[in-house]
C-alpha cells in the first residue's frame, strides 16, 4: 500500500493534523508526517515533495494557514495528489488560507478540503489510494456503512428524547 505523506507548515496545526492521523490509524494506511514551511524551509520541502513517489507516497496532504502557500508549493514540486487543509487563523478565521490553497493556477492542481478538515482530507486521499486497492476500498465501504448505521440509529431514538 502506497504511504500519505503529511506535511504541516507549523506545529500549531497539529491539532489538525491528529484529525487526519487519527482517520489514517484507524484505516491501516502508513503514513509520514514533518513540518517543512514554504516560507522558512523551502528547499526541505521541495525535496520532500520531488522525491516522494520514489519514497512510496501516493497522496500528499499539506496543511498550512494565513498564506496557505505550503499546498501549492508541494504540488508545484510533484505529479502525485496534493490535498490541501486551509488552517484556521486567529486574523480572518482561515478564509484567507481557504482561498490562498483553492486559488491554484492552471496546471498545478491541489483538491482542497473545509477549513481544519483533517478527517476529510486523510478520507480523501484514502479514497485516492484506493482507486487501486480493493482491501482498503472494502474498508472504506464498511465505515460509510458504520456511519450510517451510526445516524440510523440516532434518528431511531431522536423522539424518545424530546
Amino acid at each position: 500500500m502506497k504511504k500519505i505523506g503529511i506535511i504541516m507548515g507549523s506545529d500549531s496545526d497539529l491539532p489538525i493534523i491528529k484529525k487526519a492521523t487519527d482517520m489514517l490509524k484507524s484505516l491501516e494506511i502508513p503514513f509520514e508526517v514533518h513540518i517543512y514551511s514554504a516560507h522558512r524551509t523551502p528547499v526541505e520541502a521541495r525535496d520532500f515533495a520531488a522525491s516522494a513517489r520514489k519514497n512510496g507516497f501516493g497522496v500528499l496532504i499539506a496543511a498550512a494557514g494565513m498564506a496557505a502557500h505550503l499546498a501549492g508549493a508541494i504540488a508545484a514540486n510533484t505529479t502525485l495528489p496534493v490535498i490541501g487543509i486551509p488552517c484556521k487563523s486567529s486574523v480572518l478565521d482561515g478564509m484567507d488560507a481557504l482561498l490562498s490553497t483553492v486559488q491554484m493556477p492552471t496546471g498545478i492542481p491541489v483538491a482542497t478540503v473545509a477549513i481544519n478538515g483533517g478527517a476529510n482530507a486523510a478520507l480523501l486521499a484514502a479514497q485516492i489510494i484506493a482507486v487501486e486497492d480493493k482491501e482498503l476500498a472494502a474498508k472504506l465501504d464498511a465505515k460509510r456503512a458504520s456511519d450510517a448505521a451510526a445516524v440510523l440509529k440516532k434518528d431511531s431514538t431522536v423522539m424518545e428524547n424530546l
